[in-house]
């Protein structure tokens, strides 16, 4: 007798909905795991977001992607994932950043690999007007700039403070090696000594000024 009843109680409960398969995860809570794994450089955590069906261009509230959080933090295994994906390198988040323009910030040559295959715009620019390779001169990051400058970048670009990457390099730098290095990897690639900043003084009078002897002797060699 049990054992006739038990078919007819399963099928009650299916009816009911008692018994029926886990319902899919709520497109929000996709969302949050494939933004929270980027950040975190979670890559197996991102691959399953993915698969559950994540927006690959789905915002947080400062309206950054899962590849910008991953930029912004160096998670380049992440981002190697999401750029397979088809993930945008250019897309804005609410202070005018894209996961390219991070790069320029952070330094990483790694990151800066990661997201070529990605055919990233080399002229898109921050909220200050500026190219990636623009603060990465000013911050010092020799490496970036060094493998930056072979993209084909703009180095004379001259950003919404009427400065070029050089001069950055010179008013925002001090002088140090690094700084050194920078000058004579801008130069080397076509960085125009002369373009004036708005006062009509350029890269060379600045480095005049401010006492950096060894910058003075790379660009005015």
């Amino acid at each position: 007798m049990r054992r006739r009843s038990l078919p007819l109680l399963l099928s009650f409960l299916f009816a009911l909905g008692a018994c029926s398969a886990p319902a899919p995860a709520p497109e929000g809570t996709m969302t949050a795991d494939l933004l929270t794994a980027a950040a975190a450089g979670d890559t197996e955590g991102v691959r399953a977001a993915l698969a559950a069906g994540a927006d690959l261009e789905a915002r947080d509230e400062h309206r950054r992607t899962a590849l910008l959080l991953a930029a912004a933090n160096d998670r380049v295994e992440a981002a190697r994932v999401l750029v397979a994906a088809g993930a945008d390198p250019d897309a804005l988040d609410d202070r005018h950043d894209t996961p390219w323009l991070v790069t320029g910030v952070t330094g990483s040559v790694a990151m800066l690999e990661a997201l070529l295959p990605a055919g990233p715009d080399l002229t898109v620019v921050n909220r200050y007007g500026g190219v990636s390779v623009i603060p990465a001169s000013e911050r010092g990051h020799v490496e970036y700039v060094r493998r930056v400058v072979r993209t084909g970048i703009n180095v004379n670009h001259v950003n919404n403070l009427g400065w070029t990457a050089l001069l950055e390099c010179v008013l925002l730098g001090d002088g140090s090696a690094a700084y050194q290095q920078i000058a004579r990897i801008l130069l080397d690639a076509g960085a125009n000594v002369h373009q004036p900043d708005k006062d009509g003084v350029d890269a060379l009078q600045h480095a005049r000024d401010r006492g950096y002897a060894e910058i003075v002797a790379v660009l005015a060699r």
